[in-house]
């Protein structure tokens, strides 16, 4: 379980986080959602520890994580800047923080794919690279509690997959935080939102529960959909409707079957998350 407390946090003498509560019973992936400033990076520095809150405490599994050296053991923090030391090999800078934290960089290289890059120097790689070879580094040892932010930025779509997977592989039986400036990633990699804005909680549940405005959806069907959906259009081979929630396009869907046509793929067109990052 993790708890945060009326956790209030600053950042070089500046109040970021006001009184955040969250009660967090088990495994399964939180997306953490939030506008640029919202403070979702000094929130993920405060439970992993990093950071003192100015009022309240953090626990994980009831022990306090700023206070414990044991129980920070226990999580695995991703910053969201590569933090690999530019001038050692991916095998070098994996087994240094090996050596400091304990684990074993053979089986994080191989869980990463990163056999190929292990003996190039981290100067060396692509930006989607030194990304890889950071989240490798928390996949040293067992973890309890991780903390990702944005695991996936500069990694091309292949290796975003991966680290999708790997993510939901391991929700089964630990705890994920996750932050993603994709929206669409982040829609589909869990349905457990935390909405932070301007430093405050203000939605933590299931996303079918955030009020969204209409959005777009994309049909694909081997028959003409207008005589069932007047007002629709047709643009790049997607019948295109309005909808309000996913139940409405469940509606649809069994609309468009029950009239015997067949349909290819449906596709959100616009993401009905997108205001998240507005502000409002």
């Amino acid at each position: 379980m993790l708890r945060i407390e009326d956790v209030s946090s600053d950042y070089e003498r500046r109040e970021v986080l006001h009184s955040i509560n969250i009660t967090l019973p088990g495994p399964g992936v939180y997306v953490v959602l939030g506008p640029n400033g919202a403070g979702k990076t000094t929130l993920f520095r405060t439970i992993a520890g990093v950071l003192k809150p100015y009022t309240g405490a953090v626990f994980f599994n009831g022990v306090n994580t700023y206070h414990s050296n044991h129980i920070r053991k226990d999580i695995g923090y991703l910053s969201h800047f590569t933090s690999l030391p530019e001038e050692m090999t991916v095998r070098q800078a994996l087994d240094f923080y090996a050596s400091i934290e304990g684990g074993n960089s053979e089986s994080a290289i191989r869980k990463l794919g990163l056999e190929e890059f292990e003996n190039l120097k981290i100067s060396k790689l692509s930006q989607g690279l030194k990304k890889l070879a950071s989240v490798a580094k928390i996949f040293l040892r067992e973890r309890k509690l991780f903390l990702l932010d944005e695991p996936t930025s500069n990694l091309d779509p292949s290796y975003s997959m991966m680290i999708r997977d790997m993510m939901l592989s391991l929700a089964k039986e630990k705890m994920i935080f996750y932050s993603s400036h994709n929206l669409y990633e982040a829609s589909n990699v869990s349905d457990q939102v935390i909405l932070i804005k301007e430093g405050r909680l203000v939605f933590f549940g299931k996303r079918e529960e955030l009020k969204t405005r209409s959005y777009r959806i994309g049909i694909r069907s081997d028959k003409d959909l207008k005589p069932l959906f007047l007002g629709g259009y047709y643009e790049k081979g997607y019948y295109v409707l309005t909808v309000k929630d996913k139940e409405e396009t469940a509606e649809i869907i069994k609309k468009v079957l029950e009239s015997g046509a067949r349909i290819y793929e449906v596709r959100e067109l616009d993401n009905p998350l997108e205001e998240v990052f507005k502000g409002e």
